[in-house]
């Protein structure tokens, strides 16, 4: 048995189809000079277009398998080419004797450094779309045609060091049964496109290129996170077995749609989506998802080569609260530090990032590009239910200063003359042990609060999740990460102000019933998850919440509070408490 990270849910069973990286003849050690600069560049601006016209083709077809959201991975290929600072780097190299190929190899190479680099995972992301665009320019420029997967025969399971997302753009997800891959996880692009389109995936998965054969038949668990080469008879009915519960649980998921959010008892909460770009809302409303609980602003800037101006910014807001038609939507400001290569802000680095100059403390530091924010908001703010969100607050201050920029530029659109919002809710984003510490005094100045459990777990158990020396340290179940937010919401009970979980433990059956007894009112979590937690709530009271954040709250241990909710989730009688079977949609 091989295993790995699991990033898609689901059992796939079939054959192995190994994914061969395309021969490519040019090698970075003899790199090639040219003395016909003019000509080299022509070539390199013609493969620049047929790269264009490929990944647009390809953007297509990720629309129609995968879904509007996540074809926009690809259509971020594009807009890389477009960049005019990354073209002038290339042509310009190309003008001191390089080739094309070396050109373009130097360049993409000191940006995927430089991105590789960051201790931001989201950042790391973008260096693995750079070798993306990277390899398939190359391919162009060579002249090399890259592999196909749209003719995989049916039972298909693909293994390679790494998956695209321009080769997932080719898959048949009715022939692709499963994917394994040496490299990758939870958060790549590839594991993204992969759970859109609905494949067992396991990610992280060493020397699977090796020890799989082509043509031999595989399991690929993804819930679990393992692959199972050349199994038994009985193993493989066992996980068709699985593979047909799984399904069918997917199939009574289509009840939760469209639905309200409702516990078993008939507590009725607000279930919110994450989006990182505009044309994420849509797809957010279709999948069932009641507003926008989070629209993480930072990648306006980290995907434009130029500081997004107010009207950029106008737009963009606008468009998500057409799309929410009337739903509230949470606008993040600017969450960005030294630990995100944002080139448009030029910013400085820092020897400590997670601990420097980000957020909402950068923002007062730059206030000229808050305030064109800022107003950007308060005119978009006419378009619908729009709230502001600030992040990595740790003072009162902080929220005082944000809202008097906030009252600055609200005067400065009335002195101008140009419509706006008058006011706007403000709220701030817990990921600090000071906010949470402070959260009583913050409750009595803020509108709402947004728990962002991803931050506040790495700085109240002061550890790296990327650092495997001390990863399991990072985890939503740690005492004291519970008594956290077991104090967070109930201050903003007292003080009577919505209190929202997001990031990744917003979705986390475990401890959806110990939020509920806490006393949240809203959930935000991506489309990908909307049902399934509106699945989990609709099981539980509030008084079987109760009993169960009594008993854990008691436990000394992650451990110990891991294995007694993982028993509560299989639905397993534990001292008493399980959840409700049926819930409030099932008649």
């Amino acid at each position: 048995m091989l295993h790995g990270i699991a990033v898609s849910e689901g059992v796939g069973l079939g054959r192995v189809m190994l994914l061969e990286e395309p021969c490519l003849p040019y090698h970075s050690e003899e790199v090639r000079r040219t003395t016909e600069a003019p000509a080299e560049q022509e070539r390199f601006r013609q493969a620049v277009e047929t790269f264009r016209r490929n990944t647009a083709e390809q953007v297509e077809l990720l629309r129609l398998s995968a879904g509007y959201d996540e074809s926009l991975v690809l259509d971020s290929h594009i807009d890389m080419v477009r960049d005019p600072v990354l073209l002038e780097e290339i042509e310009n190299l190309i003008l001191q004797g390089y080739s094309a190929e070396a050109a373009l190899q130097e360049t993409c190479d000191s940006y995927i450094e430089a991105f590789s680099s960051s201790t931001d995972e989201l950042t790391r992301l973008r260096a693995e779309d750079i070798r993306d665009v990277y390899r398939a320019l190359l391919c162009v420029l060579l002249g090399v045609k890259e592999k196909s997967l749209s003719h995989a025969p049916k039972g298909t399971v693909l293994v390679g060091r790494e998956l695209s997302p321009s080769i997932m753009s080719g898959i048949d997800k009715e022939n692709i049964v499963g994917i394994i891959t040496e490299t990758g996880g939870f958060v790549s692009h590839s594991s993204i496109l992969a759970r859109a389109l609905g494949i067992p995936t396991v990610c992280g998965v060493t020397g699977a290129t090796r020890s799989l054969s082509p043509d031999s038949f595989v399991i690929v668990d993804g819930m679990k996170g393992e692959v199972l080469s050349d199994p038994k008879e009985a193993e493989i009915s066992t996980y068709w077995q699985r593979r047909e519960d799984f399904l069918n649980q997917r199939r009574q998921m289509e009840i939760f749609r469209d639905r309200k959010t409702l516990s078993a008892d008939g507590v009725e909460y607000k279930l919110y989506c994450n989006i990182s770009m505009p044309a994420g809302a849509p797809r957010a409303i279709e999948s069932g998802g009641e507003g926008i609980g989070l629209f993480r602003t930072e990648y306006l800037f980290m995907n434009s080569p130029h500081v997004p101006t107010e009207e950029d910014q106008v737009l963009a807001y606008s468009q998500v609260l057409q799309a929410a038609a009337g739903r509230p939507v949470v606008i993040r400001t600017l969450d960005i530090g030294g630990d995100k290569e944002v080139p448009c802000l030029n910013l400085p680095q820092e020897e400590n990032p997670f601990l420097g100059l980000r957020g909402i403390r950068w923002c007062l530091k730059n206030p000229e590009v808050f305030l064109v924010q800022l107003r950007a908001l308060l005119r978009a703010g006419m378009e619908g239910d729009l709230r502001i969100l600030l992040p990595m607050v740790s003072t009162i201050e902080e929220l005082r200063a944000g809202k008097a920029l906030l009252a600055t530029a609200e005067a400065q659109l009335t002195a101008r003359g140009i419509p706006h919002a008058e006011t706007l809710p403000v709220g701030v984003m817990i990921e600090t042990p000071a906010a949470a510490l402070l959260a009583g005094i913050l409750a009595t100045e803020a509108d709402f609060f947004n728990i962002g459990t991803n931050d506040l777990t790495g700085y109240i158990m002061a550890c790296d999740r990327g650092n495997s020396h001390v990863a399991d340290l990072y985890s939503i179940l740690q005492p004291a990460v519970l008594r956290a937010l077991r104090h967070v919401i109930r201050c903003g009970r007292e003080r009577g102000i919505p209190v929202c979980i997001c990031g990744e433990a917003a979705s986390d059956p475990r401890i959806i019933p110990l939020l509920m007894s806490f006393g949240i009112t809203g959930f935000s979590v991506s489309a990908a998850s909307l049902l399934s937690v509106r699945h989990a709530i609709s099981h539980w009271t509030k008084a079987q919440g109760d009993r169960l954040a009594e008993a854990v709250l008691a436990m000394k241990s992650e451990e110990e509070a891991g294995d007694y909710l993982a028993a509560a989730a299989r639905n397993e009688a534990i001292d008493g408490v399980s959840p409700t079977i049926k819930s409030p949609y099932i008649s």
